[in-house]
């Protein structure tokens, strides 16, 4: 994290790279923002489900806000579990197990913020 404030700052689609998440086959993540970037607290990452993708159930040790941008899925929270659409929003509190599956014949999408620090990821199955 920074000690001074951060510069306004406007980064393009075109400027972001995703890569295969080793997670699961079919998620793709994009960094939109972070340290690169100099944000200060945050960081805001794409995630993209392929149609058919299943993210096994895992657990981070950071908290997790995410929107939903497309499509619909399910997401597995503790012992619940949602379908999610285009303009939900998601609270996944540390520690708590989750997991996504994408059953449509849809891409799906969600912005994740997370606080900028490690985060280690357990998968539980």
């Amino acid at each position: 994290m920074t000690d001074s404030a951060p510069e306004p700052r406007v980064r393009r689609a075109a400027e972001v790279t995703y890569e295969s998440v080793e997670l699961a086959e079919g998620l793709q993540k994009g960094v939109l923002l972070s340290d690169e970037q100099e944000t200060p607290n945050f960081d805001m990452r794409r995630f993209v489900l392929e149609p058919g993708a299943r993210v096994p159930r895992h657990t981070n040790e950071v908290e997790h806000e995410q929107f939903v941008v497309d499509g619909e899925y399910e997401v597995g929270i503790g012992d619940e579990t949602y379908t999610v659409a285009s303009g939900d929003s998601v609270l996944i509190p540390a520690g708590v197990e989750h997991w996504y599956c994408n059953d449509s014949d849809r891409e799906g999408s969600f912005l994740c913020v997370v606080p900028q620090t490690v985060d280690h990821i357990t998968v539980v199955e």
